[in-house]
């Protein structure tokens, strides 16, 4: 399986890997948590296409400082510290987290990474008061609906106008015969 040192050296390098490639990652105090809840929250991250993880504070210093990452995010991580990463979507573990706590008691936001930019607590619960990624697709594909709608209802108009117009010279030419 290989020595414990290999072991810290390959969580390091998941570590530096996950938080390079999400957009988002959230640490928080969970040491208030249930088992249950803990449980709750991790399949409430998988819905939602993001990860949440546990990983020893010393890990975390040695791959954030091999990213280049200063004390500005290090100190945050004393004491019992998750992680949440959002790849795809970067307000959805915002979302998942801010939401979860409503609810939940036992889990503290530190702080996140946006795009590689540390973010407060503040920027974070305002990260997830914006929409997702799946709702401003929504919206975008019902804003591009709606003038293809209006537009076959314009053309059906014009050619029941149309219709009514041929129909009409037909009766006179009727009449006239």
């Amino acid at each position: 399986m290989g020595t414990a040192k290999e072991k810290k050296q390959q969580i390091v390098a998941e570590f530096k890997d996950k938080l390079s490639r999400a957009q988002t990652v959230i640490f928080s105090n969970f040491s208030g948590l249930t088992v249950e809840d803990d449980t709750i929250l991790r399949r409430k991250f998988r819905e939602a296409n993001s990860e949440y993880k546990v990983y020893k504070n010393t890990l975390m210093t040695i791959a954030a400082k091999e990213l280049g990452y200063g004390d500005d995010l290090i100190k945050y991580f004393g004491g019992p510290t998750s992680v949440a990463f959002g790849y795809d979507d970067p307000v959805a573990p915002a979302k998942v987290l801010v939401e979860f706590m409503k609810d939940h008691k036992g889990i503290e936001l530190k702080a996140g990474l946006v795009n590689g930019k540390l973010v407060t607590v503040e920027e974070i619960k305002a990260l997830a008061e914006l929409p997702s990624r799946e709702e401003l697709v929504a919206k975008a594909l019902g804003s591009m609906k709606a003038p293809i709608t209006n537009l076959v209802f314009v053309l059906s108009g014009t050619l029941r106008s149309l219709l009514y117009a041929l129909n009409a010279v037909k009766e006179k030419k009727q009449a006239e015969a």
